[in-house]
């Protein structure tokens, strides 16, 4: 009888030992998701700060390019999506 029990226990220590390893891997699993996180926090939280300064630079290179007629710099802007507000030439065929 004596022996069952110390079986019992034995087989719970074990079990025990066991499910705390898998917290300790699952603690550090998390862990490493919660750095990624943060890193794009940061990552997002720096592009936000940029972004008033991304928006003059493109307003200015598009003053400049509409005053001083820069093909180059208009097909550059384009090329980024960027529309400097003149309507696109009529398309060949259409009347």
């Amino acid at each position: 009888m004596a022996y069952k029990g110390k079986g019992v226990l034995t087989g719970l220590a074990v079990l025990m030992l066991l499910l705390v390893l898998v917290n300790i891997l699952i603690s550090l699993g998390n862990q490493s998701l919660r750095m990624e996180v943060n890193e794009r926090q940061q990552f997002l939280a720096q592009s936000m700060q940029l972004e008033g300064l991304h928006r003059e630079i493109v307003t200015v290179l598009a003053t400049v390019a509409l005053k001083t007629n820069n093909d180059q710099l208009k097909s550059l802007l384009a090329s980024q999506g960027i529309n400097l507000g003149q309507s696109p030439p009529p398309a060949a065929g259409a009347k």
